[in-house]
């Protein structure tokens, strides 16, 4: 599936931004993983997806940690409404689990594929010692990268993104040089228009239903681009400069 505007063709940026986890990263199996496998030790069965909706809601609560930190407080949150033990132990096997969370099997070969074309920059809401294992299972493909221990703060605040157009400024681009690229409609794409960035959805949901483990925005923004797999948006780089050339 891909859906684009003209707009803006995909042959005149020279950066493209990065939302990790949950658009490079599979998070979402990362913690159905890991509570399928607490459930199991326990003897008993778990929805994952009614697990997720509760992971979702507890990350707005306002004691939430930095991520993936945060996932010993929300187990706990789930542990409370499914019965599964809340015990440290498995607080710190959820955290671990997501820290060592695998890519979307599209990921590093798409990625290794944008890198021919531009300067890749991630911008996780991950902290760092969770990204530099992503980072690593995706490739090394980022020029650079920025966490929570970098800027302080989470999307979709804007300061995260000016600390990074400030950074790309210093490169001699701007923020009209950068396709912002994420799954997430509360954390990215809707604060990316805001600031007037063109946008590219990867909407790896595309055949679920709801949000799963990611806030839901308040409202849907369209984006500039639209794809249901990374990989889809690799291609259609390599044909926009096919095409060009």
């Amino acid at each position: 599936m891909t859906a684009m505007t003209t707009v803006k063709p995909l042959t005149e940026f020279s950066y493209v931004t990065f939302d990790v986890v949950g658009t490079l990263i599979d998070f979402e199996g990362a913690i159905k993983d890991g509570l399928a496998a607490i459930a199991e030790k326990a003897g008993m069965d778990i929805d994952g997806e009614a697990a997720l909706a509760i992971y979702r809601d507890a990350r707005y609560e306002p004691d939430a940690l930095r991520f993936p930190d945060d996932l010993g407080r929300c187990f706990s949150r789930i542990a409370e409404k499914t019965g599964l033990p809340d015990t440290e132990e498995n607080r710190q096997f959820m955290i671990d689990m997501v820290g060592d969370a695998k890519p979307f099997p599209d990921s590093a070969a798409a990625m290794a594929k944008l890198k021919a074309r531009y300067k890749l920059i991630a911008m996780t809401n991950a902290r760092r010692w969770a990204f530099d294992k992503y980072a690593e299972k995706l490739g090394q493909p980022f020029w650079a990268g920025f966490t929570t221990d970098d800027t302080g703060c989470e999307k979709p605040n804007p300061d995260y993104f000016h600390q990074v157009f400030a950074y790309v400024e210093k490169d001699g681009g701007s923020k009209d040089d950068i396709l912002h690229t994420a799954q997430s409609q509360y954390h990215d794409i809707g604060i990316s228009r805001e600031l007037g960035m063109t946008n590219a959805w990867i909407q790896r949901r595309h055949a679920q239903k709801g949000y799963g483990g990611t806030i839901e925005p308040k409202e849907f923004t369209e984006p500039d681009y639209h794809f249901h797999a990374l990989a889809e948006l690799a291609e259609a780089a390599e044909d926009a400069f096919a095409t060009k050339a």
